[in-house]
């Protein structure tokens, strides 16, 4: 069946869709039903259901007879190490830690705390909560301490997993300072610490707290899997919220199970065996669905890559991971992409690498603009498919499904609704608009399995922050539109919609013109105020390596470029050339930031900015276009 039978037949009978996708899991006690809408429009899934998603993940495989299959490969430029861990091995290890936490009194429904860079540990301590039956909450390693410590306040955990330290190119990131100080900011204090020592940072321990990882697990019985129902929360993943308070989503067991395997195959096309990779981290919701959960629920093996995309050692260190070891499909950001391309322009590096095993990337976390897709498709020669989803919904709510059908693709466009989403796009007062219009993306309720519930004790803050606006609908905060063959555009944040002169403008639209210039390796555009038009656009443009132009005559050429593509109505009169921009560590450009800087707004510096130091950069730069003139 192609996509568009499959498609429709959710629409037909959800449930029945559902169930049979339900099919797929080993459970304890299976659902009676899918949908739970006793409280809608909170909903829930497979609520009367039993299973436990370790044994989903890693036993099961070993029963079958998969226990020599390699589970994790960890493969980490920054120490110069690999290692494979097999199914067997994990299920040893993780068995080991679960006993160990449990013989310190962690039990069904306890919070758990881990704060760890890219190493296997991190997933057998996700799994070993699990296994249990505890509540995850992974916080990015190397968050600081007053971050860390909001978190701790809001989830309560009985005990705390990190590592003594994360490793950069060119640095140690000292996490147990980090750990020290955010206990004595927090109310609330763990019973325990369990510190996994590295070599490259020995951290001291504070007697009578904390645990050496090795030493805690000597001669503890191993842990089997505990049975949970199936609306028990897997995790808590906190995200940004705009009142600066993170948001808990909270990520139920059973619908979290049925909808990754599902992606896995439907979306991803892999299965038993093969290699997936997500250049991600554990601390995003790329890395819980799609290093630790999905790979290891469908039976593959999945990369934890310790490294960046440029300088460890170069620009074709993802070329050399997917050769090695030979993967099947590989997910990345853009802005990784973008790195790589502006560090090897010409594709040269690719040519290195022996990549006749992939079948497809897999882009997502911001727009991915067209000029990297072409980029990415000339060089690699396999399909560069764009998805869109988000930390809320834990896998994709629009896809282009290469298990399913390889559908065309749009540059441009993350394709087509997955089952579970009725995407609609939405003018201001919540009614639904005609093709190519730009509007508020939403989706009808209810979700899909594995989607949020609700959010971790702020059921009224999740019903402010996603319910209210358009009641019936999920608002995703994006906004966009989609075209006559049922494909979708997401243009912007909503709040990235600018109003100039009484047009509104898609400041997404613009980035994807200058992102076409041929010296331009990546680019932003923000709204800053304008007392005639309300908003007026303003650029900003990093160069491609060995660009030798003067930024003054690339300014002039974006500058004519955005008048014969867009008009004259985007008022489009202002860029800078600039070095870098500011993000977050997961890649996303700190648009709102910016904005308040040019127009010389106090602001918070962001929780999730990779180098606070660049701000400053950018106000410098604005200040010679007559912008961010206070302060």
């Amino acid at each position: 069946m192609g996509y568009a039978d499959i498609y429709g037949g959710w629409k037909a009978d959800p449930e029945g869709y559902w169930m049979q996708a339900a099919g797929a899991i080993d459970w304890v006690k299976a659902p009676s039903r899918a949908l739970n809408a006793d409280r809608a429009p909170l909903y829930e899934w497979f609520t009367d259901a039993e299973v436990n998603t370790c044994w989903n993940a890693v036993d099961r495989h070993v029963l079958a007879g998969r226990g020599k299959q390699p589970a994790i490969i960890h493969d980490s430029p920054v120490t110069g190490t690999k290692h494979v861990i097999t199914y067997g091995e994990l299920q040893t290890r993780v068995a080991s830690l679960a006993g160990a936490l449990r013989a310190k009194g962690v039990e069904k429904g306890d919070r758990v705390i881990i704060y760890m860079p890219m190493v296997p540990e991190a997933l057998e301590a996700m799994l070993a909560c699990a296994r249990l039956g505890a509540i995850h909450s992974v916080v990015f390693g190397g968050f600081a301490a007053n971050e860390l410590a909001v978190r701790i306040d809001d989830c309560k955990p009985k005990a705390i997993i990190a590592a003594s330290c994360g490793i950069e190119p060119n640095r140690v990131v000292h996490y147990k300072p980090l750990l020290d100080g955010a206990i004595d900011l927090a109310g609330h204090k763990p019973d325990f610490c369990v510190i996994f020592q590295r070599e490259q940072e020995v951290a001291r321990l504070v007697e009578g707290r904390d645990v050496d990882w090795h030493a805690f697990q000597f001669g503890v019985t191993p842990a089997e899997c505990v049975p949970v129902a199936g609306n028990h929360p897997a995790y808590i993943l906190y995200t940004s919220g705009t009142t600066g308070a993170p948001k808990g989503v909270v990520r139920p067991t059973a619908g979290h199970l049925v909808a990754l395997n599902w992606s896995m195959r439907a979306v991803y096309n892999v299965g038993v065996g093969d290699v997936f990779w997500a250049a991600s981290d554990v601390g995003w919701v790329v890395g819980h669905s799609y290093i630790c959960y999905g790979p290891l629920i469908a039976g593959c093996t999945t990369i934890v890559f310790e490294g960046k995309p440029v300088g460890t050692p170069d620009a074709g260190t993802f070329w050399r991971v997917i050769a090695e070891h030979k993967v099947r499909s590989f997910f990345t950001a853009p802005t990784a992409l973008r790195a790589i391309k502006r560090d090897d322009p010409n594709g040269e590096l690719i040519r290195d690498y022996d990549l006749s095993n992939l079948q497809a990337l897999f882009l997502a976390g911001e727009r991915a603009d067209p000029d990297t897709i072409h980029w990415a498709a000339r060089h690699l020669n396999v399909p560069v498919i764009d998805h869109w989803w988000q930390t809320e919904t834990g896998w994709a709510i629009a896809a282009n499904p290469m298990g399913i059908e390889h559908l065309p693709v749009k540059v441009g466009s993350p394709s087509v609704a997955m089952p579970g989403y009725d995407v609609q796009v939405l003018d201001e007062g919540g009614h639904p608009v005609g093709p190519g219009t730009l509007g508020a993306i939403a989706v009808k309720l209810p979700l899909p399995p594995g989607t949020l519930p609700t959010l971790w004790n702020a059921e009224e803050r999740f019903r402010k922050s996603y319910l209210s606006h358009f009641p019936g609908y999920y608002e995703t905060g994006d906004a966009g539109y989609i075209d006559e063959d049922g494909y979708l555009y997401i243009m912007a944040r909503t709040d990235d919609v600018i109003n100039v002169a009484g047009h509104r403008l898609s400041t997404g639209a613009m980035e994807e013109v200058l992102a076409g210039h041929r010296d331009v390796a990546e680019c932003a555009v923000i709204g800053v105020t304008d007392a005639l038009k309300g908003q007026s656009p303003v650029g900003f443009l990093c160069l491609n390596k060995g660009s030798n132009r003067e930024p003054a005559e690339v300014v002039k050429e974006c500058v004519t470029l955005m008048r014969e593509k867009i008009g004259p109505v985007a008022d489009f009169k202002r860029a800078v050339v600039v070095d870098r921009l500011p993000k977050t560590r997961s890649g996303k450009i700190l648009r709102g930031t910016m904005v308040k800087i040019a127009d010389c707004e106090e602001f918070k510096m962001p929780a999730t900015i990779d180098d606070p130091a660049i701000l400053e950069e950018i106000r410098e730069a604005l200040k010679t276009i007559g912008l961010a003139a206070k302060g």
